[in-house]
């Protein structure tokens, strides 16, 4: 087998746990091996590191498996996808709709696989995983049951491997809009046109905390995507919910859904850009007893960090001019170069500019179907501030 010897002192994030090894790292790959193939991972003196899949055209060059020696075959992706499964079935219990594996998390790295109900999504964002995506799938089959399996490898990452986009059927077929359930809630999701796999699943735990500080009051959702927060504000008995989102196909979905829950009546959705709506709100004076911000990735790289935290501080700061004294800040940031202590920093810089006083009631992540690594801070990527803001 071919050998990959890194460079001296690179190691130690690898005996750490990390599974990434970049270029930079390497000081040589000894013996032939196609990108995609299986390479053995050692110090620059020959110390045993770990077994991964190697692409040469990648920066990230190496993605680790397996510490152990163990052969990387079809019994090993077996043993992994049935490990992800039974802890997902031990925390959550008998959930219809969850990440089944997350990537490096469940140490399948760049393996992503949603279910939602009958049909599961499937996303293989590295060269290693893309050329086992047919063996993955009758493995998922085999072990899912699925009606049906659907491929989600359109992120833009995958051009960082050297990867196409693929949509599309890989096992059997069904109507790619899928209802499901989330507490009391019926959902809609596309597994085709929506967001990642269709769904943001991270957020499904929050959903139902923010939830249950909704009932009697005013709930303005912002970033709303296809009305998921919102849905289960109005359900937990809001008496008022508005939402807002940049795009009119998932406003247009947004309605439905609420239809779907007998909450339209409740639920009113605009199409707008939210940096905009709120700057408007603001100015006409409208008030909420709860403001949720659920943006999408401000920061997708270190560089723009700075640009991210000067947005992430002006839809706070608006946030916060919105609500009516104790009300109830619900903010997000679901990147991990923005993390809790950085969320929180903004939220105390946009409170000083508010001015206001800002109590942080709950800090919370993603769901127990996303676990973390604890050696590989970019899976812990979600953070979820509950916070009362008051006059100062």
């Amino acid at each position: 087998m071919a050998t990959v010897f890194l460079k001296p002192g690179r190691e130690q994030r690898a005996y750490a746990g990390y599974l990434w090894i970049f270029a930079g790292e390497i000081a040589r790959i000894d013996g032939q091996v196609e990108d995609g193939g299986i390479v053995d991972v050692r110090a620059l003196r020959g110390q045993w590191i770990g077994r991964g899949f190697l692409n040469r055209n990648s920066t990230l060059t190496v993605r680790l498996l397996t510490f152990n020696h163990e052969e990387i075959d079809e019994a090993f992706f077996r043993r992994r996808l049935q490990h992800a499964l039974a802890l997902r079935h031990r925390v959550l219990g008998p959930l219809p709709s969850f990440r089944v594996v997350y990537g490096e998390a469940d140490a399948l790295p760049s393996l992503i696989v949603d279910r939602y109900g009958d049909v599961v999504v499937v996303q293989t964002l590295a060269l290693g995983m893309d050329v086992r995506k047919a063996m993955l799938v009758d493995l998922l089959a085999e072990l899912l049951q699925p009606r049906a399996i659907y491929e989600r490898n359109d992120p833009p990452v995958r051009r960082l491997e050297g990867l196409d986009k693929q949509t599309g059927w890989l096992r059997g077929e069904a109507d790619p809009l899928v209802e499901v359930e989330e507490g009391r809630a019926r959902l809609l999701v596309d597994v085709a046109r929506g967001q990642k796999t269709g769904f943001f699943l991270d957020q499904r735990e929050n959903r139902l905390a923010a939830a249950a500080l909704c009932p009697g009051v005013s709930v303005l959702d912002a970033f709303c995507y296809t009305g998921a927060f919102a849905v289960q504000a109005a359900l937990a008995g809001a008496t008022q919910v508005t939402g807002i989102e940049v795009s009119g196909e998932a406003v247009a979905l947004a309605k439905r859904t609420a239809d779907l829950n007998g909450v339209g009546d409740r639920c009113a959705f605009t199409a707008a850009n939210a940096f905009d709506e709120l700057r408007r709100l603001v100015s006409v004076h409208a008030q909420f007893d709860v403001v949720i911000l659920d943006p999408p990735p401000f920061a997708r790289g270190r560089e723009s960090v700075p640009r991210a935290l000067a947005g992430y501080k002006e839809i706070n700061l608006r946030a916060m001019k919105l609500l009516r004294p104790g009300g109830i800040l619900i903010t997000c940031s679901c990147s991990h170069h923005v993390g809790e202590a950085q969320l929180l920093e903004v939220v105390a810089a946009a409170a000083a500019d508010a001015p206001r006083a800002a109590r942080l009631i709950e800090s919370r992540g993603p769901g127990r179907d996303h676990p973390v690594h604890p050696a590989m801070p970019e899976t812990r990527y979600l953070t979820c501030l509950i916070l009362e803001i008051s006059p100062r």
